[in-house]
């Protein structure tokens, strides 16, 4: 489900300056189009997956980076390899 700002604010339960920050920091990329941020359910799974990196491990920003890199990395290979596959079974 695609949500324009006030929606997605309200959906994660974010502050606008704290939204403002992510953002800055690229740990949200919400999609910019002509009418405005517009964002995924997966941001507000992100969203709570910082506030958890923050409470229960006591991760500071330079932490959660480091975590965020590493997991978007481990994701963008799933999906390398999941395209691989496919084409390998197309091949066969």
């Amino acid at each position: 489900m695609r949500m324009d700002k006030q929606t997605f604010l309200k959906t994660s339960g974010l502050q606008v300056k704290v939204l403002e920050l992510w953002i800055e920091q690229e740990w949200l990329v919400p999609e910019e189009t002509p009418t405005g941020l517009h964002f995924q359910e997966i941001d507000v799974a992100r969203v709570r997956l910082i506030r958890e990196l923050q409470s229960r491990i006591g991760a500071n920003d330079a932490g959660i980076d480091v975590i965020l890199h590493l997991m978007d990395q481990l994701h963008g290979m799933r999906r390398a390899m999941e395209e691989l596959r496919r084409d390998m079974a197309k091949k066969g």
